[in-house]
């Protein structure tokens, strides 16, 4: 468990570099479009962004500090760790910007670490590692597709903050299923070696997953709120993770009054940290940004 959680920090930290960088890079590649830059010309003007492919190796980093930790930990362990990705981001925008974190930064870091201390101090709040149930998964993709599907919809006819959150909320939905067939890939590479693994269908589904959770990742960005991108996306990906390690896995969910307050009492705070740090002036993008539409 103990190495599990330091691999997740780190991926946390090495996302919070990838996010800052990228977001810079995707508001100068749409310039006056205002985030409604056709996705395959976003995707080619980022290729050729330096800045952006430096985010991309950092975002790689941390993609295989997530698979470390998901292969020795749960996903309802792994992936409310990553929260600490917002704080990493505030601490990061107040570096280069020079500026001092502000007091409402504080108030939400303490928020936030208060709410993973509780969720994993109470006995029963995170459930157990399971096998998982390969049908489930398949039930739960089937389920959420559509879903994403008719938020990103929803998001091309809606402008700034609301197409951030949107957008934000399908990445977020998009790397939770990541996290899920990250464990999946890596147990088949691990158990199995890597011609079985290449016949099996996860590896090619977490493909789908990362492309897709990247495109919609660097559309949201280029909405122009990167807290409102960042807070939904932080946010979705936790929530989304613990439901599908409870509902996907062979895995008791939380049973006793206490673990029930705890998880309660951690998305109160979780989601109270959050946003609060969504408005900090330290974090990129908020005092430089132009106005949304």
């Amino acid at each position: 468990m103990a190495w599990s959680a330091a691999f997740s920090v780190l991926a946390a930290l090495l996302f919070a570099a990838a996010a800052a960088l990228q977001y810079r890079a995707a508001r100068r590649a749409v310039g006056e479009g205002r985030g409604r830059v056709p996705a395959v010309r976003l995707i080619g003007a980022l290729l050729r962004d330096p800045v952006w492919l430096a985010g991309w190796a950092s975002n790689l980093a941390g993609f295989m500090s997530q698979a470390a930790a998901l292969h020795l930990g749960s996903t309802a362990l792994v992936q409310p760790l990553l929260v600490t990705q917002l704080v990493f981001t505030i601490l990061l925008g107040a570096a280069v910007t020079g500026r001092r974190p502000a007091r409402g930064d504080l108030v939400g870091g303490i928020a936030v670490t208060a709410g993973l201390a509780v969720l994993f101090t109470v006995p029963g709040a995170i459930p157990p590692q399971g096998e998982p149930s390969r049908p489930r998964l398949i039930l739960a993709g089937l389920v959420a597709l559509p879903f994403v599907l008719a938020l990103s919809r929803a998001a091309n006819i809606r402008r700034g903050t609301v197409r951030a959150v949107l957008l934000g909320v399908c990445s977020g939905l998009m790397f939770a299923a990541t996290a899920v067939l990250i464990k999946l890939t890596t147990a088949d590479l691990v158990e199995r070696g890597v011609a079985a693994t290449a016949l099996d269908w996860p590896g090619y589904a977490l493909a789908g997953s990362t492309l897709l959770g990247l495109v919609l990742e660097q559309k949201a960005f280029a909405a122009g709120s990167l807290p409102a991108a960042m807070t939904a996306m932080t946010m979705t990906n936790p929530v989304a993770s613990y439901v599908l390690a409870v509902f996907a896995f062979h895995t008791e969910p939380p049973r006793s009054a206490s673990a029930f307050a705890a998880v309660g009492l951690s998305v109160v705070l979780l989601t109270a940290g959050v946003t609060v740090l969504s408005h900090s002036q330290s974090a990129p993008g908020r005092a430089d940004e132009p106005a949304a539409p």
